[in-house]
């Protein structure tokens, strides 16, 4: 049986945690600007000694929006193997 991951302050979306991590931030280029906190809806990203990192992978509604507003290139993000990560009852 798989474990899935609900939130109660996203109703209607569920997660299947993915084996390996999909979203990666290389700290050497993070800047701190903060973009991909502002832009996750879900609240997956932090900062921490100025810089961002991942605080909730299981949260991820798989957007991508942090990788295309990442300036310095920091965020490596790859979608999880298949059967894992984001489930919506919409679609």
């Amino acid at each position: 049986m798989e474990e899935t991951l609900r939130f109660e302050d996203i109703p209607g979306v569920e997660w299947v945690p993915s084996p390996r991590p999909f979203i990666t931030i290389d700290a050497s280029k993070c800047t701190g600007c903060g973009n991909c906190l502002r832009v996750c809806l879900a609240g997956v990203f932090r900062l921490r000694e100025k810089k961002a990192e991942v605080a909730s992978l299981e949260r991820c509604m798989e957007c991508a929006s942090c990788l295309f507003v990442c300036e310095s290139g920091a965020v490596d993000f790859g979608w999880p193997v298949g059967g894992t990560g984001y489930r919506s009852e919409w679609g």
